[in-house]
């Protein structure tokens, strides 16, 4: 009856272990799939492992405690974690004001979370704090090159200057041929594209405010490059004539 007991265990043991190889092997075909592989691992050791991101400006340094003893891994035991520690190394004197942003956006995220010891309390945990951090820094990176984008070919859509403060893209357009000048300002987070931005206009000359942007701005869905395909939609239907 003992035997049969501990044979229990020890299935129920393996049966964990594969379910825990399969969530792993899940992870990395996501990761795989969507390209959201944005660390790089720079150091693993009995003590901590350090992970860098965003061009080495990210740093996620992982402190491990001592083993888990528990009784279905006691052949190969798991490693608590301590910490998790992120810290910018941006230079944000000499940095361009589309990376601060950038920066910002992804520490708006970290801070949002709480805890992340408490998200990522064994290493099991682990690859799932670095797709999620991943997906995050990836969206953000993607948004610092539409920025870079609109501030060097910003001309080509009527764009007469692209201007970053705090969290918020302020856009101003300039059209002779509509007879029109405003701006829109929009106000960017961490979750940027998955859902439209909140904005408002301020009308300079001729006769497009809210009222206008807004209709325009309704047929552009969240998703990919949503604020060059917003740009662009704006050019196309509201930049090409008088109004």
């Amino acid at each position: 009856r003992k035997l049969s007991q501990m044979d229990a265990e020890d299935e129920l043991g393996l049966a964990e272990m594969e379910k825990l190889k399969n969530t792993e092997r899940a992870c990395l075909e996501i990761l795989e799939k969507y390209d959201f592989t944005e660390w790089e691992l720079m150091e693993w050791s009995e003590q901590q492992a350090v992970f860098n991101f965003l061009y080495d400006s990210v740093t996620l340094t992982v402190v491990f405690g001592p083993p888990i003893d528990d009784e279905f891994f006691t052949a190969h035991p798991s490693r608590s974690i301590m910490s998790l520690d992120f810290e910018s190394f941006l230079d944000e004197e000499q940095a361009p004001p589309s990376s601060c942003l950038v920066q910002k956006l992804i520490f708006q995220f970290i801070e949002n979370q709480g805890c992340w010891q408490k998200k990522c309390p064994k290493l099991c945990y682990l690859p799932q704090a670095l797709f999620d951090i991943s997906l995050v820094v990836n969206r953000c990176r993607i948004l610092g090159e539409e920025l870079e984008f609109l501030q060097r070919w910003g001309a080509k859509f009527q764009l007469l200057e692209t201007a970053i403060k705090d969290t918020e893209v302020k856009l101003l357009f300039s059209s002779s041929v509509a007879f029109a000048k405003f701006e829109l300002t929009l106000a960017v987070s961490h979750d940027y594209p998955s859902a439209v931005l909140p904005f408002r206009v301020q009308t300079h000359i001729g006769n497009i405010g809210e009222k206008e942007v807004a209709a325009v701005l309704s047929r552009v869905p969240a998703g990919h490059r949503y604020l060059r395909r917003a740009v662009t939609s704006i050019h196309q239907n509201l930049l090409q004539g008088p109004r």
